[in-house]
């Protein structure tokens, strides 16, 4: 899996920060969140709410970002995840997160932009539902990511 931040501006010109976990095999998003403030216990937090017992996975892929500092490190580590950092400028080496943001940005917030956390909280809901439940992938095998086969 990987977890990886984005930006998305508001309506009033506040920049907002999406962090997001994403299973590589299906392509599924495990967790999301918004905030306003992201820092490094907020990230950590999030990693309990997405993972409240173990985990399946073995590793997680994520960038040099600050906010994935020690702490963040050795909370991945106490659920019993690898974290696995990509090289510096490097975003390739994350490819399925960052395809996911490319996604998110061209088929959702190039044609809206939200009014404050609230509201892109709820775009991304609805726009992770169509992305397990709808929308196809080459990478499937032209299948979903909750496709009824798995």
């Amino acid at each position: 899996m990987a977890l990886d931040f984005f930006t998305v501006p508001t309506v009033s010109f506040r920049v907002l920060y999406c962090l997001f976990v994403i299973e590589h095999a299906r392509r599924r998003i495990l967790h999301f969140h918004v905030t306003s403030q992201p820092a490094s216990a907020w990230v950590v937090q999030q990693l309990r709410e997405a993972f409240p017992d173990s985990t399946p996975y073995r590793y997680v892929i994520l960038d040099r970002d600050t906010k994935f500092d020690a702490e963040v490190l050795n909370a991945l580590r106490s659920i019993g995840l690898k974290p696995k950092r990509t090289s510096r400028e490097s975003p390739w080496q994350n490819g399925v997160a960052e395809r996911w943001v490319g996604s998110c940005r061209r088929e959702l917030l190039d044609h809206v932009i939200p009014l404050n956390e609230r509201h892109l909280r709820r775009l991304i809901r609805d726009y992770v539902r169509y992305y397990h439940l709808d929308r196809t992938h080459d990478g499937l095998g032209k299948d979903t990511p909750e496709s009824a086969s798995h």
